[in-house]
């Protein structure tokens, strides 16, 4: 890959990323917020968690201030409908 590089370095501009920056990933704020919510909860099996599991993400759906929260803390723009 460093021989490609150097050999396309005239047109080609790399920029490098970190492996993987959770920071960056709003997903991951949602999944947090998700799993706190369903913390302390007794389920008697799979059918019951996955009923949960799509109650609270339901209750997140209707919450747009707590999804703009989680875009937010990513600090990135965001601009519908631009490439």
């Amino acid at each position: 890959m460093r021989a490609f590089l150097d050999a396309h370095a005239d047109w080609l501009t790399v920029i490098r990323l970190p492996a993987y920056a959770s920071e960056l990933n709003a997903v991951e704020s949602v999944w947090a917020h998700l799993k706190r919510s369903i913390a302390n909860n007794a389920v008697t099996g799979i059918d019951d968690l996955v009923a949960l599991v799509k109650n609270r993400l339901r209750r997140m759906q209707y919450r747009p201030d707590l999804l703009d929260g989680f875009l937010g803390q990513t600090q990135l723009t965001f601009h519908p409908g631009q490439a």
